[in-house]
This record gives structure tokens, sequence and C-alpha cells, in this order.
């Protein structure tokens, strides 16, 4: 049986995993599940899967869950710190980290040697700490696999690939719910509409990200930091349909696409079944939209966040962190309807070119708690200055 660990398993991605397990439920063993205050849920998925290891963040969700919880074969945890007597010798070979935000660096930094493999779907970790769990990864032999749809594209296109030398790697980006919209209403638009995205079904902060396109800047500085990219090596092209994925153009003439539904379903099972023969059922070619896959580049006026990548060095730094916090800052206010959507972007833009933040280009992260720091400061300035 393969043992498994997710982080974030009430979530989409974490959800969308375990209904995948679900139909091979007697191959896998689900030894650690985890949620931060969804614990209803959590119990539930605990009692079907047999889980016998829960961990839930939020203190009151915990105490909740500890009276509900009569099985003495469950045990309910509060925090990450328990790996080593969980796991004790032996790696379990397959780990999701799906937990948003900067509460998943330290439990994702945390797990790697205690994993065979580890599937990352939370940016945070990545964009922040990747020189620290690239180092880990090597350290206890632990083989990485991202989850996001793109990165995964390009990991798929290049993991079997025997010759490395990329010249252009191409993100591609649906546009989000306001392609066409006139510029002059962006000033009109409401955490509601901002949230209706074309293609995806995803989350809050996610969707909104993908509506002002930070979440392409996000994946561009991912990609850099996997696949040991310059920023000259990546670009984003607009493709409404959201059907192909990436583009990888090497420097011997060849360009491989990648294609798929869209449906995070095949990323996640792709990756737990990486080296195995299993089937899932999926729509035939689309050779409509493969005939008209209408791609464009970036406009920048609609899209102004993007400019963001050219402030970025090659080096991983601290300015990362910074870019990251401000940008959930900001979002969360949107949401709570305290800025504009169109304040967003200027306001972020704005924010990360004070002197007081530029000097961080130039710092390496060197700790998980340096990290976190920096975010709380960053978040604490957003919110208790005029930006």
């Amino acid at each position: 049986m393969k043992k498994i660990v997710i982080f974030g398993s009430t979530g989409s991605i974490g959800t969308s995993l375990l209904n995948i397990i679900k139909k091979d439920k007697k191959y896998f063993n689900i030894q650690l599940i985890s949620a931060n205050k969804n614990y209803k849920k959590l119990i539930k998925q605990a009692k079907f899967f047999n889980v016998k290891n829960l961990i839930i963040t939020d203190q009151n969700s915990f105490l909740k869950a500890k009276k509900i919880i009569k099985n003495k074969n469950i045990n309910v945890h509060n925090n990450f710190s328990i790996f080593k007597k969980i796991f004790k010798n032996t790696k379990v070979d397959y780990t999701m980290s799906a937990i948003t935000g900067f509460q998943g660096l330290k439990p994702t930094l945390d797990i790697i040697k205690f994993t065979k493999v580890i599937a990352i779907a939370n940016k945070e970790s990545i964009i922040c700490g990747w020189n620290l769990i690239k180092k880990d990864l090597n350290k206890y032999k632990t083989k990485f696999i991202p989850i996001d749809s793109e990165h995964f594209s390009i990991w798929s296109l290049i993991c079997n690939s025997k010759y490395k030398n990329f010249e252009k790697i191409y993100l591609t980006a649906s546009g989000g719910p306001f392609r066409k919209l006139p510029l002059k209403q962006f000033v009109n638009i409401t955490p509601k509409k901002a949230l209706k995205h074309p293609n995806w079904s995803m989350g809050k902060k996610i969707s909104i990200d993908s509506a002002t396109m930070m979440n392409k800047v996000f994946e561009v500085i991912e990609a850099k930091k996997i696949f040991d990219l310059k920023y000259n090596q990546l670009e984003i092209l607009i493709h409404p349909q959201s059907y192909l994925h990436a583009i990888v153009k090497f420097d011997n003439g060849l360009t491989k696409l990648l294609l798929h539904d869209t449906n995070m379903i095949i990323p996640i099972f792709n990756s737990l079944h990486q080296e195995e023969n299993y089937k899932i059922k999926s729509y035939p070619l689309n050779i409509k939209t493969l005939n008209n896959l209408d791609l464009k580049k970036i406009d920048k006026n609609r899209y102004p966040l993007i400019k963001i990548i050219n402030s970025l060095k090659n080096e991983d730094s601290l300015f990362e962190t910074i870019i990251v916090s401000a940008n959930d800052s900001l979002v969360n206010k949107f949401l709570k309807n305290e800025i504009k959507f169109t304040d967003i972007s200027k306001k972020l833009l704005k924010f990360i070119s004070r002197k007081e933040f530029k000097k961080f280009i130039k710092i390496r992260p060197k700790t998980i708690n340096q990290i976190e720091k920096l975010a709380d400061y960053v978040s604490l300035k957003i919110n208790t200055t005029s930006v």
C-alpha cells in the first residue's frame, strides 16, 4: 500500500486528491491529513479513509474536534511538530502540500525528510523559500513535483528529456474575467465580479490574483526557480480557453506543447501515479480549440502588475516575500471592499518600490523565521499605513 500524507485535505486540491484515492482506496494508506478550521470535514475524511493522525491548526477548531472524536485510534494534533513521532525511521511514499499562504512553508520544509515524493501546490513555499526547499530535497533525496497546471505541464515536458537547453518557456493565462472589459470600467469592478473566473473554479484569493494577472507573476517566479531559468527565458501568453498550459522551446529547434482539460484532477492524478500505468477519464481531443488557440502577448496597460517581473533579479531574494505578503494584504482589503480593484495594482507597485524594501533584492533567504517575520512586517505596514 502506498503511504500518503495530505496537508490541506479539506481544500480543493486536497479534496480532489482524496476523490482520486477513493476510486482505488485499497491501494492507499493515508497516514496524516490536516486542516485549519474545517474540522468537521476533516473528521469525516478521517473516518472514511481510516486516517489515524489529524492536524488542526486553529486552536478553537482543534478543541472542538477533540471533544467530538471518541475513537482512541485517531490522534488529533494542534501543530506540525509531530512528524518524527509519527513516521519514525520510515518514509511515506507521497506527500501533498496544499496549505494556502505562508502557513504552508514550515510544514512543507519539515516533511521533506520523511517523504519519498513531495507534490507542492503552495505558491508561497516555492516563491519565498525555494532555496531552502531545494537544499533539503537534495539532502534527503526527495523527489519534487509541482502541482500548478502550468508548472506540472513544463515538468511533464522536460522531466524525461535528456536535452536541458531551453531557449524559451511560455506559460499561458486565460486573461481572467476582464480580458475584454474596457479599461475605463475597471474602477467599477466589485469583488463579486472579480471572483467569477471564466474557466476555473478556485478560491477567493487566487481568483482575484487571476483577475489582476498577479497569479502569472507568481507562476513566472516559480518557474524560474523550479527549472533553474533566467527571467528572460520565460514569457506569458494569453490563451482564453485554458486548454494549452505550457510551451517549451529548446535551442535545438524542437518545441513541445502540453494540453489538458481545464481540470486540476489531471495534474494531481499524474503526480500521484507518475510511474504507474493508471488511467483517467478525460474528454476527447478538442480539435476546435486546437485550431483556434488564440494566443496573444500580454497587454501591460490591462495587467500592470506584469511589470513586477522586470524588477526581479535572477538570484533568490527576500524581495519575493515582500511582493507575496503585500499582494495578499491588498487582495484581502479589496475583498473587504476597503479598496478598489484598480488600487491593488497601483498600491502594490508603489509599495514594493519603497527604498526600505528595495534593499531586500540583495538579501537571500536563510531561514523560515526570517521569511515569516518579514511577511508579518509587510502585512502590518500595508494594514496600518497609507500606501
